[in-house]
């Protein structure tokens, strides 16, 4: 006993590291509130802290903490400070328990019915006492859609509890008691209402049953596995109030299910209903019941008509037909978003958006962390790092990009060599025999090819770019391929490596443990290797995602190399040991990183220990990187999350980033209404203004030459260029164009002014070293809407006679770098200090207004403002 007692007292050390940049909450009857954010940490802290832990001094202390028992303490004694102990590293390294949401409202029932409604419809107080606001409002809303009827979406971002909110407007619909009966299944068995089915991931069904039993008594059901004519057996002898099954039992059993009568529909992940072709949309549609109601985090993820889609499902007619919604919303909000839209363009997309908008709030109900939990976490960082390719890398990349498969895509518009008036792509270039991918996809069929070509060459293509962006042994052959694409992988692997095919150990797949896990050959290894370093020494726990599960072994080769202790989740892990290994990484003080792949990780997961995100490699759809990053940002997380999206500069996964921003920005205008900057000329699934977005001849474009997405920013910057570079630097984004602008930089050029250098200066060192060309943060490009206060402290006057008259920063704004920040540092105090005047206006402290705030209506808000400036304009009347 003493022998455990002393090793966990060895790995305290490591707990007062990770303490340091968190905040422990105490449980308590009402939830925390803090009186500020801390300041968002910029990129370049993050990176210049590195300067001393990368080259750390010769000594390191070596703080080693063992307590010896007293030889009289009793074994039950020892026992007791053991389980003390145990629940204090659960506390702070383990996943929020149910006690955190325990009194956080009075012990009484949420009444859902109106006044002399008859039964009444209620919440049990037991359920209701542990919601926080925003869930009351959200049961609301459910109830207010099956009230009347029709269905409807709750769109909240992950982690704000869908789950929780519909097991409570559930148990308030079939009247759920503080004992757990329901009067409305008896009524069920003699009149005609049905029970509830609920669709969802295959990976969250556990979490669904587990969520029941911890909120509510339900006679709850899986229809997923071999035992499932039993459950239908149980269904129509009505001993199931709920269902559950998953996206592929529906898929393959919809006929069957979509018979029964159903009271209530719920998909959960309900984006999965975004393609009108599909069958499991199709399945859906057969549905007798209109109370259908979707659960998801991301309600558009590519494109607008997949609003349409989706809403469509819930609410049969909402937005007209298909037609009519492409052609009065869909068109217009893209053709508005285009960087050089006529000002007419720019108009009617405003209007469309904001008509949209109210047409969707009608059925469906969107909320953010920040405006619901925002005061009760420490807020998040999405940072974008570019990574230099190595220089094989980027030689083997334009190697790539000369191969005849790729250069036939690229030249398809230009005039066919035989002196045919048709282009290549219409002529003599349709096939490409002389290819290495061509033959092989069209080896049955040789001489003609397929209906496709050469187009069916895209996606091959695109594969192996983004391979050779990430990692160079990704190109070589799989041995779980079959012998024949293993050969093909093996001849292009010799094409593109060429004359440094030995570097790289040949073109069959490494069996070097030392090779594989060597950093050298990777540029976004050799960032990974450097900020890992620094990151674990300071006691952070970190999630590595990545798309592909070849690169988690060599990731996982390389941790091993490196003896860091890690976790990994995968497409192979089995579903019901998934669970254990998230508790595991959250209360284990010792386990520093998690190894998720985030096809098989983007749902389901809740690892709050961790406060590292890196993402290696960009997905094409955004809600893939968003949702792996909200696998740590939830309810319970203690710590400011910084995530560290990596991206190879000059090559595609540039493009894929960009094609991120534009199908973010299109998802905050249709769904938020949201005014976003108009960075991009391309138009979406429009040939006219495929701009520098769209079209094959962008997708395979040699970008190694030029900075694209730093580029396309400065552009479209407002501010003037001399300004902008300075706010840049404060928010902690960093260029470097050209050789010149590297010389400017460290030589300290007159031209520069004092304070523009001290940054860059001193952060550039830090930058070369990791191997990053260019970062920013993601929420600085994406222009999402100022957070609650900011849009009051927008509102509030600034014409008082008796106060600084406002002037206008856009308009005012000086070339003078000191002068324009006295204004803004200026104009900051004093809207604190009209903030604090408004609080004392309403009677409260600073904290309670802030706290009033983040609970009150739009239109109380409203009512506040107006009311503050009425009583501001009285003394000047």
């Amino acid at each position: 006993m003493s022998l455990l007692r002393s090793f966990k007292e060895s790995l305290k050390p490591c707990s007062s590291l990770s303490s340091s940049s968190s905040i422990t909450q105490e449980s308590s009857n009402e939830p925390v509130i803090s009186s500020r954010k801390p300041p968002k940490s910029s990129l370049s802290q993050q990176l210049q802290r590195l300067e001393e832990d990368y080259f750390p001094p010769s000594s390191k202390q070596n703080v080693e903490t063992q307590q010896k028992l007293p030889v009289g303490k009793s074994n039950d004694l020892e026992e007791e400070e053991e389980e003390e102990e145990e629940k204090q590293e659960q506390r702070e390294f383990g996943r929020p328990q149910l006690g955190q949401f325990d009194h956080t409202g009075p012990f009484e029932p949420l009444i859902l019915s109106e006044d002399g409604e008859f039964p009444v419809v209620q919440v049990p107080a037991s359920i209701n006492c542990r919601l926080l606001e925003h869930q009351r409002e959200g049961v609301k809303f459910l109830y207010k859609l099956y009230k009347n009827n029709h269905g409807g979406i709750l769109g909240d971002d992950m982690g704000l509890g869908k789950t929780i909110q519909t097991i409570a407007f559930l148990a308030a619909v079939f009247g759920k008691d503080e004992s757990g009966d329901s009067k409305i299944l008896k009524e069920n068995k003699v009149g005609n209402k049905g029970s509830v089915l609920i669709i969802c991931p295959s990976s969250v069904i556990q979490n669904w049953e587990i969520e029941f039993s911890r909120w509510s008594t339900f006679n709850v059901s899986v229809y997923h596995g071999p035992n499932r004519d039993l459950i239908l057996d149980k269904l129509e002898a009505r001993g199931v109030e709920v269902l559950i099954t998953s996206f592929d039992s529906y898929r393959i059993h919809g006929s069957i299910l979509s018979e029964i009568k159903w009271e209530v529909v719920i998909v959960d992940e309900a984006h999965r209903l975004k393609n009108e072709k599909s069958k499991l949309y199709t399945a859906c549609l057969e549905f007798k019941t209109l109370k259908r109601i979707g659960l998801t985090g991301t309600i558009m993820q590519n494109k607008i008509m997949e609003l349409f889609n989706l809403f469509d499902w819930v609410a049969p007619g909402s937005l007209g037909t298909r037609e009519h919604f492409r052609e009065f919303y869909d068109e217009p909000l893209k053709q508005g978003q285009r960087s050089t839209a006529p000002e007419r363009f720019v108009r009617v997309a405003d209007e469309r958006k904001q008509h949209l908008v109210a047409v969707l709030r009608k059925y469906m109900l969107r909320r953010t962390k920040e405006e619901t939990i925002g005061h009760l976490m420490m807020g998040k960082e999405d940072n974008v790092v570019f990574c230099a390719m190595s220089d094989l890398q980027k030689r083997v990349y334009s190697r790539m990009l000369q191969l005849p498969d790729i250069q036939c895509l690229i030249n398809k518009d230009l005039p066919c060599s035989c002196g045919s008036p048709l282009t290549q792509v219409e002529c003599c270039k349709r096939i490409v025999p002389d290819g290495i991918i061509w033959p092989y996809l069209h080896r049955d069929n040789p001489d003609d090819g397929c209906d496709s070509c050469p187009f069916c060459l895209v996606l091959p293509c695109l594969v192996k770019l983004q391979q050779v962006s990430n990692h160079l042994e990704l190109i070589k052959p799989n041995p779980r391929d079959e012998p024949d694409k293993q050969r093909k992988d093996a001849e292009f692997a010799s094409a593109v490596f060429g004359p440094d095919i030995d570097l790289v150990g040949g073109n069959a797949q490494s069996e070097s443990f030392m090779s594989l896990s060597d950093v050298k050959h990777c540029g976004k290894m050799r960032a990974l290797e450097k900020l890992m370093f620094s990151w674990v020494s300071k006691g952070d726990k970190i999630l590595l995602f990545s798309f592909s599960v070849r690169m988690l072994d060599i990731l996982e080769k390389y941790l091993i190399r490196k003896g860091y202790s890690f976790s990994r989740l995968d497409g192979s892990t089995p579903t019901n040991l998934r669970q254990s290994l998230v508790d595991d990484f959250n209360s284990s003080p010792s386990k520093q990183v998690f190894l998720i792949s985030t096809r098989a990780g983007g749902l389901g997961l809740n690892l709050v220990s961790a406060n590292r995100v890196v993402i290696f490699d960009p997905n094409w759809n955004p809600a893939q990187d968003l949702q792996a990053q909200d696998r740590s940002f939830r309810f319970g997380q203690k710590r400011h999350v910084i995530v560290f999206r990596f991206l190879s500069a000059g090559s595609l996964e540039e493009l894929v980033y960009t094609r991120q921003v534009y199908k973010q920005q299109l998802s905050n205008i249709a769904v938020s209404g949201k005014m976003e900057k108009r960075y991009f000329e391309g138009v979406q699934d429009c040939k006219e203004f495929q701009g520098e977005l769209f079209g094959i001849c962008n997708l395979f474009r040699d970008l190694s030459d030029k900075l694209f997405t730093s580029e396309i920013i400065e552009l479209h910057e407002k501010p003037g260029k001399e300004h902008g570079r300075q706010e840049k630097s404060e928010l902690g984004m960093y260029i470097i164009p050209s050789k010149e602008a590297s010389l400017s930089l460290s030589s300290g050029s007159e031209t520069r002014k004092s304070s523009d250098l001290e940054r860059p200066t001193t952060s550039k060192p830090v930058l070369e070293d990791l191997g990053i060309v260019y970062a920013h943060r993601n929420e600085d490009i994406i222009n999402n809407q100022p957070g609650i206060q900011e849009k009051i402290e927008a509102s509030i006057p600034w014409d008082d006679s008796s106060s600084q008259p406002h002037i206008p920063s856009k308009k005012k704004r000086k070339t003078d770098g000191a002068n324009s920040k006295d204004e803004l540092s200026s104009s900051k105090d004093w809207k604190k200090t009209e903030y604090k005047l408004l609080a004392q206006f309403m009677g409260t402290g600073v904290i309670e207004f802030s706290k009033w705030v983040l609970s009150a209506t739009p239109l109380e808000r409203e009512k506040v403002l107006q009311d503050y400036k009425k009583r501001k304009k009285i003394p000047n009347s």
